[in-house]
């Protein structure tokens, strides 16, 4: 499933899920694009991606994918000249039932987990179809389960799921596969930045060892290791899938 000299845009990759799997890319030989909004986090992305692959070619872009997704693509192909893999991680997660939650609240969510995605696919197309490339989206299981105080992320994970259904058809004509993972609780920031306490936390966690079939909290590594399957020619044949990685919950 070979990716090297492929280049590789991975939004979202100061922390978490995008960190690792930007060192996932890097470790196959690809030439990776990390971005994200702080950079003493993105530099440290960078050293475990050297770490990985000495030889790894690594573009660093501090960007907002709310308001830079033009910059984004436009700075990779003035750099790399070409651009065969868009995985679309950055995304927020804010809490609030209906009656409590603001409109700006909304406007954050989307902006970030569905806006964003939209305005990188579309400035990313015309290059993908150019190499016959691919898009990997990292939505969330809470595109396919419901739960209560989580509103407008779930919501926002469920239009991402339709969008990269309707691209994946949109773009199959031109041979450009879009596809997407769907994690389940991950051990990563994403919950202290949504404002839980390490209590909180803690206790989500053991949580999801009983909505969660396989008993525990999935790892960083075992989405990255999908998303860099999805982005290869291992994958040929699939596109417009919507592929949990949530040891079960979304048959629980």
């Amino acid at each position: 499933m070979s990716l090297v000299g492929k280049v590789v845009i991975v939004t979202g990759a100061s922390s978490g899920i995008g960190a690792t799997t930007a060192e996932a890319f890097a470790k196959e030989g690809s030439k990776v694009v990390l971005t994200g909004r702080n950079e003493a986090n993105l530099k440290a992305t960078e050293a475990a991606c050297k770490a990985a692959n000495s030889k790894a070619e690594l573009l660093l872009i501090i960007a907002d994918v709310t308001v830079d997704a033009k910059r984004i693509i436009n700075t990779t192909i003035d750099r790399f000249g070409r651009l065969d893999v868009l995985v679309n991680n950055a995304g927020i997660m804010e809490l609030g039932i209906i009656s409590e939650v603001d409109d700006n609240q909304y406007d954050r969510v989307f902006d970030t987990n569905v806006r964003s995605v939209y305005l990188l696919t579309k400035f990313a197309a015309p290059h993908l179809i150019k190499t016959q490339g691919n898009i990997v989206n990292v939505s969330s299981v809470a595109g396919l389960r419901s739960k209560r105080g989580m509103t407008t992320y779930c919501a926002s994970k469920a239009a991402l799921d339709q969008f990269t259904r309707c691209c994946a058809l949109d773009l199959a004509p031109q041979n450009v596969r879009v596809n997407s993972v769907n994690p389940g609780v991950i051990a990563t920031d994403l919950y202290r930045s949504a404002g839980f306490s390490l209590e909180k936390t803690h206790d989500f966690y053991e949580e999801a060892k009983e909505s969660h079939p396989l008993g525990r909290v999935g790892q960083p590594k075992e989405v990255a290791d999908v998303i860099v399957f999805l982005a290869s020619d291992s994958s040929s044949f699939i596109t417009g899938a919507i592929m949990p990685v949530d040891g079960g919950r979304h048959a629980h």
